[in-house]
């Protein structure tokens, strides 16, 4: 049969292991990171954009909060009758506006400058000849009707629309000096009324001030209906006088763009818009360079390391074929390399070995052939009787199980489940690692142990298990509460004449637990009681109690005097054996 082209037992070790970081650490690394960068540099950017967008928002609403608030004082004055009576009203004599605009207006007008820090002023305008200009009441002259506010704002009446107009307080063609909410006050008009108008000035300080946010790093621009610049912290951009419109302003290809747009009717179309330049997304670019110095820190760093390693296999494997090569050529030379721990250095020393061992087979072939039959005649024997150690203990559980499964067939199931129960704790015991389990563990084992004597007593044997929840993954030596149990079980219950108890109380306090194993039993005497704490403390050899004993020296063993055992009893009250002992770390 042909053998295939490629066969990766034909390539050399070198090229292997060159493969091996190439497929396993290279490709693996380089791909990791490019995702990694990519999900950083992503999360990054939108932790950012969502960040400019939360206090976008913010500056949003404050604007709206500051126009709100002027809007909110001409719906007072728009609705307010006195007002327009004073308005309405015509005045023969000075004296008698003068009275009653000190009596009635002056206070109402003024008082919203004190109250509200972004009011700059409020205006009044009126057709009505006999008031006079002072005071924040002005006429109606032909120089305001020429201004491009009261023509926006005719439109808007012949228009039909209710709602305040709002613009720059200074006009197109003058400096900024703020934005006004201007409106008609034709709430109360008839034929023959007046025209009157009011004109809320905002601060542009406090505009500017709102506009200045130091968490939006980028141009910030505030647009009109029609797209026009009304306010912005673009300084490049000649926007105070006329009309500028934010299409003609440059906006950079790398910055961002956000815009946020107002819905209000008074606001209709006004957006709050953004432009970001590339300074915004420093943070990304940062943490792409991280990234990119991660990774070749992530590269570098196991191609040096697995360089140095694959040298120290491939100088030694090349070292041991030429020394081989010499074999074959019946020239026995050792391989003189420093003693080394791993398998290239067992196998230098194998070698050697080997060498040794094929020269004297020269000399003493035959002696040399029965010793190596003997040693593995006592290799397989070794290996036969560690097979037939295995094979007694799963014959005995498959034993259990095959009267297990035929008592089930039969019906038997309180049968079945003791028989369940001894396999359980037969298997537990063998198979446990270690000298440490959990108390989970411990108490399933004991549970087994309690239905097997139940199954013994019938109803002359109950049990009750208090455990609190952070007690079941605490360590505790194997077979620590067995024996107390087995002993109420066995000495205190078994002996009685009518029903017992036997209860199971766990805690934790702090860094202590704390295990209670009571009886109803028989008790026993003070004497008994007496001796048995005398061993716990002192370790006075007693006779009886075996497994109580072992337990208790083992636990000493354990944890030495941090263990402490104490066991109450008198005849005929039962006997309380309380258990305390350090919480083992994790082991």
């Amino acid at each position: 049969m042909r053998q295939p082209s490629f066969h990766l037992h034909n390539v050399r070790l070198r090229n292997k292991l060159l493969m091996l970081y190439v497929l396993c650490v290279f490709i693996p690394i380089l791909l990791t990171n490019i995702i990694f960068y990519n999900v950083t540099t992503h999360n990054v950017e939108r932790q950012k954009t969502e960040d400019i967008s939360l206090n976008l928002d913010k500056l949003k609403d404050d604007f709206r909060a500051s126009v709100d608030n002027a809007v909110g004082i001409s719906s007072v004055f728009y609705t307010d009758s006195l007002l327009n009576e004073v308005l309405e009203q015509r005045y023969e004599e000075t004296i008698d506006f003068v009275r009653v605009y000190n009596n009635q207006v002056s206070a109402n007008v003024n008082k919203y400058n004190s109250v509200y820090s972004e009011i700059k002023s409020v205006q009044l305008y009126t057709s009505n000849p006999t008031i006079l200009d002072s005071g924040g009441m002005h006429p109606l002259t032909d120089v305001i009707r020429e201004t491009e506010w009261y023509r926006k704002l005719q439109k808007l009446h012949r228009e039909g629309q209710p709602y305040p107009l709002v613009t720059r307080s200074g006009g197109s063609d003058a400096l900024f000096s703020g934005i006004s909410i201007i409106r008609q006050l034709n709430y109360f008009d008839h034929p023959s009324s007046f025209n009157k108008l009011l004109k809320i000035d905002l601060n542009p300080d406090a505009i500017k001030q709102l506009f200045k946010n130091q968490a939006l790093q980028g141009k910030l621009y505030l647009l009109n209906g029609e797209g026009d610049i009304e306010y912005t912290t673009d300084t490049q951009v000649d926007w105070t006088r006329g009309h500028t419109n934010f299409r003609t302003v440059p906006v950079p290809k790398d910055g961002m763009v956000l815009e946020r747009t107002y819905t209000v009717n008074y606001l209709q179309g006004w957006r709050i818009v953004l432009v970001s330049d590339s300074h915004v997304l420093d943070a990304v670019r940062k943490s792409k360079e991280f990234v990119v110095y991660l990774a070749l820190v992530n590269i570098l760093l196991p191609t040096l390391i697995i360089i140095w390693i694959s040298h120290s296999l491939h100088a030694r494997l090349v070292r041991i074929l030429v020394h081989m090569k010499k074999v074959k050529n019946q020239n026995f030379e050792l391989i003189g390399e420093p003693e080394s721990k791993d398998e290239i250095g067992q196998l230098t020393r194998e070698f050697n070995r080997m060498t040794v061992q094929i020269k004297s087979l020269i000399d003493d072939v035959y002696i040399a052939d029965i010793q190596k039959k003997d040693l593995e005649l006592k290799q397989r024997q070794s290996q036969l009787n560690a097979l037939q150690s295995q094979i007694n203990p799963h014959f005995l559980f498959n034993a259990l199980e095959t009267i297990r499964m035929r008592s089930l067939m039969k019906q038997e199931n309180e049968t079945a489940k003791i028989i369940k129960n001894m396999a359980k704790m037969f298997r537990r015991s063998l198979e446990w690692g270690g000298d440490w389990v959990t108390f989970r563990d411990e108490l399933d084992l004991i549970l087994c142990f309690l239905e097997i004597q139940k199954y013994r007593f019938g109803d002359k044997l109950s049990y009750h298990f208090e455990v609190d929840e952070s007690v079941y993954n605490c360590k505790i030596p194997k077979m620590t509460l067995l024996p107390f149990i087995e002993n109420a079980s066995i000495h205190g219950i078994e002996p009685l004449q009518g029903q017992g108890t036997i209860e199971l109380k766990a805690t934790r306090m702090g860094d202590l637990l704390r295990f209670t194993i009571s009886d109803s039993g028989i008790g026993m005497p003070r004497e008994k009681v007496a001796l048995l704490n005398a061993y716990m403390t002192n370790g006075d050899d007693v006779s009886e109690h075996v497994g109580m004993k072992n337990a208790f020296l083992r636990l000493k063993l354990y944890y030495g005097s941090s263990i402490d055992v104490r066991i109450d009893s008198e005849d005929g009250s039962g006997t309380i054996v309380t258990i305390t002992m350090p919480v083992q770390p994790n082991l």
